[in-house]
């Protein structure tokens, strides 16, 4: 009589042992796709900084790009990383969507709410802030 319990018992502990490996499986999953997407979401924001943000920023964020110099205020340097830490994400969100004046910042610099979804203006944002990581 005593072994029915440990085959239940032991059949309990199987079905608790496969739950969480696909639970972890699940998981595991998750996170790949969470940086599959991340990657692609970056590639993305690369293309718009390419297409919205070179021409005064420059390639590498140093502010160095072909019209900068024709610019009242000097375009902020991306890599200069104490001053960008100063820029809350929701500071930065703000200025490239409704333009540096809309954040209390130069009148230079436009809005691009015009050019780029909400989401793309976020991915834009960590692509910015990957200028101080570099």
């Amino acid at each position: 009589m005593r072994s029915a319990p440990a085959t239940d018992q032991t059949e309990s502990e199987g079905k608790m042992l496969l739950r969480s490996m696909t639970a972890a499986a699940t998981l595991s999953l998750i996170a790949l796709g969470t940086t599959f997407t991340m990657a692609a979401d970056l590639e993305a924001a690369k293309d718009n900084y390419d297409l919205f943000c070179v021409k005064c920023h420059g390639k590498a964020g140093k502010a160095d790009g072909p019209s900068a110099a024709t610019l009242a205020t000097k375009p902020r340097d991306f890599t200069e990383c104490d001053r960008m830490a100063t820029f809350t994400d929701e500071k930065l969100f703000v200025t490239i969507k409704d333009g540096g004046e809309a954040a209390g910042l130069s009148k230079d610099m436009p809005a691009w709410k015009e050019g780029m979804d909400d989401e793309e203006i976020h991915d834009l944002v960590a692509y910015v802030r990957g200028f101080c990581s570099k």
